[in-house]
């Protein structure tokens, strides 16, 4: 049996508050996984904000939002993300967000 790569699976997700981002590349420099670059379209402000250009090497971590100075980008990882919706449908099955 040969010991041919794996495919990558994602770990994690970005999400990019567009309007806030002014492009000053702390997330791209930073990620250790290089998996986004800016994206060619601009915000209102007129700056490239970052996309995720590689999902399947994001892990999540949210080292991008740590050194976001605007807060405009955090990472997750898919199990807290589930886990996240999971609380949300329960407290709405209870009868509303607390």
């Amino acid at each position: 049996m040969s010991d041919a790569a794996q495919p990558k699976k994602a770990k994690g997700t970005i999400f990019v508050q567009q309007e806030i981002c002014k492009g000053c590349s702390f997330c791209i420099d930073f990620c250790p996984t290089d998996c986004m670059e800016f994206s060619k379209g601009f915000n209102a402000k007129g700056y490239h904000y970052p996309e995720l250009t590689r999902p399947d090497d994001c892990t999540g971590c949210d080292l991008c939002g740590l050194y976001c100075p605007d807060f405009a980008i955090f990472g997750v990882k898919f199990k807290d993300l589930e886990k996240r919706k999971g609380e949300a449908a329960a407290a709405l099955a209870a009868g509303g967000m607390k």
